[in-house]
């Protein structure tokens, strides 16, 4: 997430639209009936994950004030518990949190500050304790840099990147539905390669310090799912995994909407069909890898009723090579934000109030 973006108002189909999970179509205005369920098939594709379809958002708070370049100054907000309860009671069943690399330890390289991991922890507990198939996503939201250097590439060092990891794994490699992403939105990456060797090196610190957890691999150009097919992803696939295959290791793609994929527009201008059926494509001839939509949305508008809803169906059509997805956001707000005067206030209530309020059409909360 760019923090230029729309950030408080990017709650498209939240309320019982996405907690629909396994009817996603209902997002499209006026098809409001549901058919949803919580599980996976009995029988997923062979050599697949096994993982359920996915449906849920991102809670951001613990990421505020990173800036694009890795830097930070601030000392996170943590996301209202509270949330977990209401939107798994809708049928959520996978959150995002993101952290600043910089608040987990606040020492490049140094050890893990053990007062802001409980707080975290806690977050993340709630979140898988707000439902028994409940996940939640480690998210390490630095853009692949610390204070504006790019790991492994003038910035911090491979051995300071997997550091972190390696002591995130030794604290989670008991609890299997929680997934580590490895890293938010890298970009402007001088060496796409070099960047896959560090993704490669992540994964194998994880497994040696013995965690067996779903990991997500980020490409470039901000996690592009558009670019993921001839950018980062053909050098992705040949990652590999201590594991002995390749079906816990999840591709993490990002798309927006609006015209510049940026998500600090109010109109969407596309609903991805194409560039979703070309990644689908890319990835069912690489080995029929998985993805997850860890980030998309869109703003109040007519056009992303429409257009958001579309891109959510083909997310379903698209299970299991398209896990499912994470919407952004909900969490932590700054009421003083310009755009979304009292959205804090909002969150218990007309987020709550969203599925009486709202159907047949999907409006996002303002």
């Amino acid at each position: 997430m760019r923090w230029n973006r729309l950030d408080w108002s990017d709650l498209m189909c939240l309320g019982n639209v996405i907690w629909d999970l396994l009817d996603y179509s209902q997002c499209l205005p006026g098809t409001a009936t549901s058919t949803a369920a919580t599980s996976s098939p009995s029988n997923p594709p062979t050599g697949l994950s096994g993982l359920p379809r996915f449906g849920g958002v991102n809670t951001a708070g613990y990421d505020f004030s990173v800036a694009t370049d890795g830097s930070f100054n601030g000392t996170g907000v943590s996301p209202p518990t509270s949330q977990y309860t209401h939107f798994t009671s809708e049928g959520a069943n996978l959150y995002r949190i993101p952290f600043a690399w910089q608040l987990m330890t606040p020492t490049l390289g140094g050890t893990i500050d053990p007062t802001f991991f409980s707080r975290y922890d806690a977050t993340v507990q709630s979140a898988l304790s707000s439902g028994s198939g409940v996940y939640v996503i480690v998210d390490l939201h630095n853009y692949a840099r610390w204070n504006g250097g790019i790991i492994a590439q003038g910035g911090p060092t491979n051995a300071q990147f997997t550091s972190i990891w390696t002591q995130l794994a030794t604290k989670y490699a008991s609890q299997p539905r929680v997934i580590f992403g490895i890293m938010n939105e890298p970009h402007d990456i001088p060496s796409v390669s070099t960047w896959v060797d560090s993704v490669q090196q992540a994964v194998n610190a994880i497994r040696a310090a013995g965690a067996s957890n779903f990991l997500l691999l980020p490409g470039s150009s901000w996690s592009s799912a558009q670019a993921f097919p001839t950018e980062a992803g053909p050098l992705l696939v040949q990652v590999t995994d201590p594991l002995g295959d390749t079906s816990k290791l999840i591709f993490d793609v990002h798309q927006y909407l609006d015209s510049d994929n940026s998500g600090t527009h109010p109109d969407c201008t596309t609903d991805n069909t194409a560039i979703f059926t070309t990644l689908v494509s890319f990835l069912q001839a690489n080995g029929n890898r998985q993805a997850i939509l860890s980030e998309t949305g869109g703003g109040n508008t007519a056009s992303c009723e429409t257009d958001v809803g579309t891109e959510l169906a083909l997310v379903k059509a698209s299970y299991p090579t398209l896990l499912g997805f994470t919407i952004w956001a909900a969490g932590a707000f700054d009421n003083t934000c310009p755009s979304q005067p009292s959205l804090k206030a909002q969150l218990t209530s007309d987020v709550a109030k969203a599925a009486p309020k709202y159907p047949p059409t999907r409006k996002s909360v303002t």
